[in-house]
């Protein structure tokens, strides 16, 4: 296991505000946007779609699994890293090609979803959302990697935060904007529209240039070695399927634990378990606050559009304290503060559908959000080997989401089991795991003190 015992000097670029004029710093405010604006759509908007037109509670958090294609991309990213899109790759090169792809696919089944109607054919609409998860995770693992290789590790911070800015605008229009649209018109046109808005991505990647990526002299060696340790030394078209199967799909995997032996087991659970309680929060909020008598106006307001400002200004917040304190205490405060909000909403629930109640809790937990937004992508990017970007960024972003999205297709039961309060108050406890685990880390693999590897 590599570690860095001292604290080293961020490299100093001296551009300041210019390197927001970067044009691949700029196309990440756009290429958020795309990978952003399908997430509510198969989440928390289409739960509040399904719900306004009378779905039961038990089927909505059933069919939250569908979200569950962003937990599983692991699966196929190591694919992403290593093979061509036919004729796309040709023409656009190995990540371009990708985005483009998958950006068709979320545009046609957001269309599909539109044209179906989930009181005669609910299956109609879950398998074009399954669909569209497939498509939006599938972008995610591609613009991850591009993100990382497109710029200089010095550009790094505002590439993220052009992204998390374009994200989250384009949840306020997935979230607000089709909420208001479906209560001047209807469901049908607002996922039209939203079809329609993901040419953005789609023009964004034909116009942004292709990163350059240099060979990795040391992950190569590492690669030649691991096949002689696993005897695919044969020749021919088996040997050489053989050995870009392993290079493409073990690799990442046995570098990133023989960096941090038994450790790396300590990291991964923390990953998979530091979101639980916000995932839960996010399945059932929308038709939590249709329950209790919020208006889908007022969900549009307060929750999505003076919510995104709040996470917006905790994700600002978050990249001031992580520059200012380090990686580790902001990990600590996010993993206490995350299952505390889930009480606030307790509180709410107790309180009923009152505005002034709304806006605090929304203050409280998409601050909250943004602060962990901040902090956590600068944690996951220090884990990351430069040799395996996607692959090894899809199995911490996989990782973090799994747990959470497939306890969460329960969360409707128990919601109606026990009520909204008592529902708030069990999952606030699903965030114990994660506090533990952030301590355990200062200790073992201290998040400020473990140098990333790779080349820049």
């Amino acid at each position: 296991m590599s570690l860095d015992t001292t604290r080293q000097p961020p490299e100093q670029a001296h551009e300041g505000l210019r390197v927001y004029l970067k044009p691949r710093v700029i196309g990440m405010l756009f290429l958020g946007f795309s990978a952003g604006l399908p997430l509510l759509l198969v989440g928390g908007t289409f739960s509040a779609w399904l719900r306004d037109i009378g779905v039961e509670l038990a089927s909505i958090g059933f069919l939250s699994w569908v979200g569950m294609a962003h937990s599983i991309k692991v699966l196929w990213a190591p694919l992403i890293d290593r093979l061509p899109v036919p004729v796309l790759t040709r023409l656009l090169g190995r990540r371009r090609s990708w985005m483009l792809l998958a950006q068709l696919v979320i545009a046609g089944a957001l269309l599909g979803m539109s044209l179906s109607n989930p009181l005669e054919h609910l299956e109609w609409v879950a398998l074009w959302a399954v669909l569209a998860a497939f498509g939006s995770a599938t972008q995610d693992v591609a613009i991850d990697a591009y993100r990382v290789e497109a710029e200089a590790r010095h550009r790094q911070a505002a590439m993220a935060a052009t992204y998390v800015t374009g994200y989250r605008v384009a949840i306020l229009a997935a979230g607000a904007g089709a909420l208001h649209i479906a209560a001047l018109q209807d469901w049908s046109s607002a996922y039209a529209l939203m079809a329609g808005l993901m040419l953005v991505g789609l023009i964004t990647t034909l116009c942004i240039a292709e990163p350059e990526v240099h060979a990795n002299q040391e992950a190569e060696i590492a690669e030649r070695a691991l096949s002689q340790q696993l005897g695919n030394t044969g020749s021919g078209w088996r040997g050489a399927l053989s050995r870009w199967a392993t290079n493409a799909f073990v690799a990442p995997f046995t570098e990133f634990f023989g960096r941090y032996g038994r450790v790396a087991i300590v990291i991964l659970l923390f990953v998979a378990t530091f979101r639980i309680s916000d995932i839960f929060m996010g399945t059932m909020a929308n038709p939590f606050y249709l329950d209790i008598g919020f208006s889908k106006e007022q969900i549009a307001n307060i929750a999505a559009a003076f919510g995104l400002a709040m996470t917006l200004g905790g994700a600002a917040l978050g990249g001031f304290m992580v520059a200012r304190f380090g990686i580790a205490p902001i990990l600590i405060l996010t993993a206490f503060m995350a299952p505390a909000t889930n009480l606030i909403f307790a509180w709410l629930a107790y309180l009923g559908p009152e505005p002034q109640g709304l806006v605090l809790a929304i203050i409280a937990d998409n601050i909250t959000g943004g602060l962990a937004i901040s902090v956590f992508i600068a944690y996951l990017s220090s884990l990351t080997n430069t040799a395996y970007t996607a692959t090894q960024y899809a199995l911490f972003s996989s990782l973090m989401t799994l747990p959470g999205q497939f306890a969460a297709g329960f969360t409707g039961l128990l919601a109606t089991q026990l009520g909204w309060i008592g529902f708030f108050c069990v999952t606030a406890l699903t965030g114990l795991p994660a506090i533990i685990l952030a301590f355990a880390l200062l200790k073992l693999a201290h998040p400020d003190h473990v140098a990333r590897p790779g080349i820049d």
